[in-house]
C-alpha cells in the first residue's frame, strides 16, 4: 500500500506538471517509468512522452509487477491472509480499492477529461487506507510488522526518486539549477510546500538533498523513515526472542548510523552517488535478512 501511494503521488504531480508543456517542457515520464516499472531503456524511449500509454502501464497493466493493479491485488491478498491480524475496516478499504481498481470504469475515466479527477481519487483513496489503518489498528504486532513494511518502502522510494533527479545532474551539487528542477521531486515527495516554508537560501540543490535525506520534519525523508523503523524494529524485537536479534540490530544501526552522522559537507560529485546506492543498498539486505528472520517464505 505504501508503495501504490508513492507511485500515485509522483503519478499525480507528473501528469498535471506536463499539462504545462512551456514552463517543464524538459520533463517527461522517464524516470518515473525507470522507477515504477522494469522497462527496457528501450520501452522506456518510446513510452516517455505518451502519457496516456504511461497511465496503462502504471496504473493498469497486469504484466508490470509495479503497477497500480498488479499492487492492490497483492496488498488485498496479504490483508485476507492476514485478518486475524488487522481490522475488518483495514480489510474493507482494501478490498473496496481492489474492487474501484479493477473496474471497466477506470480506464475510460484515464483516458478521458477525467484523467486528473481520476488519479487524485485513488490518492485520496489511498490516503484514507493510511488513516483508517492508524485510526483502527491495535498497537500491537499487526501494526509493528504494518509500519515496518510501510518505512522501507518509503527509504527506498525516496532514496530511487531522489536519486533519478540527481543524476539530471550527473550529483554535481555545484550545477546549481533552479527550484523548477526540483519542483517534480518535491510534489513526488508532498514535500514542495514545506521547501518553499523553510528554506530561505538560494542554494537550490544542497536544500534539496537536506531535505530528501536529513530533515526530521519531512515525513518522507530517509531520516526520518530510518528513526520510525528504528522505533518499531524495537517494538518488534522486544516481543520476539530470535538468534538472529542482535545481528540485525548491528544491521540496522549502521544503516541508521551512515546517515543520521553524514557529513554533509563531503557529498559531492564522486560521493552521493555511492552514498545513496549504499543505504538503498543496505536498507534491501536488512529488508530481506528480516523477512526472512520472522517470515519462512521469504
Amino acid at each position: 500500500m505504501e508503495r501504490a501511494d508513492g507511485m500515485l503521488r509522483t503519478t499525480l504531480s507528473h501528469a498535471v506538471l506536463l499539462l504545462d508543456k512551456d514552463v517543464n517542457s524538459d520533463l517527461s515520464w522517464q524516470h518515473v517509468l525507470e522507477t515504477f516499472t522494469y522497462c527496457s531503456d528501450e520501452e522506456i524511449d518510446v513510452l516517455k512522452n505518451d502519457t496516456r500509454a504511461v497511465l496503462d502501464k502504471l496504473l493498469l497493466d497486469g504484466t508490470n509487477p509495479n503497477s497500480l493493479k498488479v499492487i492492490v491485488t497483492r496488498a488485498r491478498e496479504n490483508a485476507r491472509g492476514a485478518q486475524d491480524h488487522i481490522t475488518k475496516e483495514v480489510w474493507e478499504h482494501v478490498n473496496g480499492l481492489y474492487h474501484y481498481v479493477n473496474s471497466p470504469e477506470l480506464e475510460k475515466q484515464l483516458h478521458g477529461f477525467q484523467m486528473i479527477e481520476t488519479i487524485e481519487q485513488l490518492l485520496h483513496e489511498s490516503t484514507l487506507y493510511t488513516g483508517v489503518a492508524d485510526s483502527t489498528m491495535p498497537r500491537g504486532q499487526g501494526w509493528d510488522f504494518m509500519n515496518l513494511g510501510k518505512y522501507i518502502e518509503r527509504c527506498l522510494i525516496t532514496i530511487e526518486i531522489a536519486d533519478k533527479f540527481f543524476s539530471m545532474i550527473d550529483y554535481n551539487l555545484e550545477d546549481e539549477k533552479d527550484i523548477l528542477h526540483w519542483r517534480p521531486m518535491l510534489l513526488s515527495l508532498s514535500g514542495y510546500e514545506l521547501h518553499l516554508k523553510n528554506y530561505r537560501s538560494n542554494s537550490f540543490n544542497d536544500n534539496a538533498l537536506h531535505q530528501v535525506l536529513f530533515n526530521g520534519h519531512f515525513t518522507r525523508s530517509v531520516i526520518y523513515s530510518l528513526n520510525r523503523l528504528n522505533k518499531y524494529i524495537r517494538d518488534v524485537m522486544q516481543l520476539n526472542e530470535t538468534e538472529a536479534k542482535e545481528i540485525l540490530h548491528k544491521m540496522f544501526g549502521r544503516i541508521r548510523s551512515r546517515v543520521e552522522f553524514a557529513d554533509f559537507a563531503s557529498l559531492n560529485k564522486e560521493t552521493l552517488e555511492p552514498f545513496l546506492t549504499g543505504v538503498k543498498d543496505e536498507v534491501n539486505d536488512f529488508s530481506m535478512q528480516f523477512a526472512q528472520n520472522f517470515f519462512s517464505y521469504s
